[in-house]
């Protein structure tokens, strides 16, 4: 029987979390739509799968909506932390205003989120991005624990990939750990 464990996918709004999903997933992505509060379609929630076949594990990627609409006291749910494998926090790196907001969604999740997590510091591709390292400085200035924070361009399958190959390599350590 496969072994079936769940990855988040977070971060304020427009960074990019259906677009990594829609990227690495082998289903079509399901998506429920919503809108923003100035009356634009968004995604309100994305699900997709990466399998891998050879460990008989599915990886389901949920994506929450953008931070605006997203409330975050579900996390202080331990059903909702039941079963995550780890999180992935995707953040626009060519929009620094949206750093702040960044920071407070990150600082609620390493509170309440006990498990392995990583930054996708998004857009690396676009003119204007901050390195995925100044990101990381920012959003984990004042953190003592330590978060990869790896340079994404979501649309990319392989960049993608390797941002949820980073998280399955922080879970391995963990466990070592333990």
């Amino acid at each position: 029987m496969p072994t079936t464990v769940k990855v988040l996918v977070t971060g304020p709004f427009s960074s990019g979390k259906t677009s990594l999903i829609q990227s690495i997933s082998e289903i079509d992505v399901v998506s429920t739509e919503g809108f923003a509060a100035d009356g634009q379609p968004t995604i309100a929630m994305d699900f997709g799968r990466v399998s891998i076949p050879e460990d008989d594990l599915y990886l389901y990627l949920f994506g929450t909506p953008g931070a605006r609409r997203f409330d975050l006291r579900m996390f202080q749910n331990p059903m909702m932390q039941e079963g995550f494998l780890g999180i992935i926090f995707v953040v626009d790196s060519a929009r620094p205003e949206m750093f702040r907001e960044a920071r407070s969604i990150m600082h609620v999740l390493l509170m309440y989120a006990d498990v392995p997590f990583v930054i996708a510091a998004n857009k690396q591709d676009r003119a204007g991005a901050w390195s995925h390292d100044d990101v990381g400085g920012w959003l984990l200035r004042g953190q003592t624990e330590y978060v990869p924070v790896l340079p994404c361009v979501a649309t990319n399958p392989a960049s993608a990939q390797l941002v949820l190959l980073e998280l399955c390599y922080e879970v391995l350590h963990r466990m070592d750990r333990e």
